[in-house]
C-alpha cells in the first residue's frame, strides 16, 4: 500500500493488485467483497455505488484508453459529528478502477485513524492468502 500525495495536496493510500495476485477476476466482484467488509461493520453505513466509467463515459469525457472500468464504493463511518466542517470529508469512498492486468484501488486519507486501518485492511484483503 502506498502513502502519497495526488495533485501535491490530497493525501490518498493506493494499491495496485495485479489480477493474478488476487481471486477476483473483476471489479465487481473486487466491489463486493469490500461491500461485505462494509456490510459486518456496525460502525459503517453503506450508501451506494457510483459507476464513475459508465458518467464519465455518458457525458462525452476524457477517459484514460487503458482503464475499462472504475466505480467508487460510498459508505460512511461517522461515529461523531463534533464540528459541521466535519460534513466536508464525509462520507468516505473506496475507488476501483480495472486496468488490463490490474486493479487500482485508492481512498483518500480520513481524519478518523481507525477508519484509515479499517479501509486499509479491506482493501488489504483483496489479495490471495500468502
Amino acid at each position: 500500500m502506498q502513502n502519497r500525495l495526488l495533485a501535491d495536496k490530497y493525501p490518498i493510500h493506493l494499491l495496485e493488485i495485479e489480477k493474478s495476485e488476487t481471486p477476483y477476476e473483476h471489479l465487481d466482484e473486487l466491489l463486493r467483497a469490500l461491500e461485505a467488509k462494509a456490510e459486518v461493520d456496525p460502525a459503517v453505513r453503506l450508501i451506494s455505488v457510483f459507476d464513475h466509467y459508465g458518467h464519465t463515459k455518458m457525458i462525452g469525457g476524457e477517459i484514460r484508453p487503458d482503464i475499462l472500468a472504475a466505480k467508487n464504493l460510498i459508505f460512511c463511518f461517522g461515529t461523531k459529528l463534533p464540528d459541521p466542517a466535519m460534513l466536508a470529508v464525509r462520507p468516505r469512498s473506496i475507488g476501483i478502477a480495472e486496468l488490463p492486468d490490474r486493479f487500482v484501488i485508492s481512498f483518500l486519507e480520513a481524519p478518523m485513524p481507525e477508519a484509515n486501518r479499517k479501509m486499509t485492511e479491506w482493501v488489504l484483503s483483496l489479495r490471495k492468502p500468502a
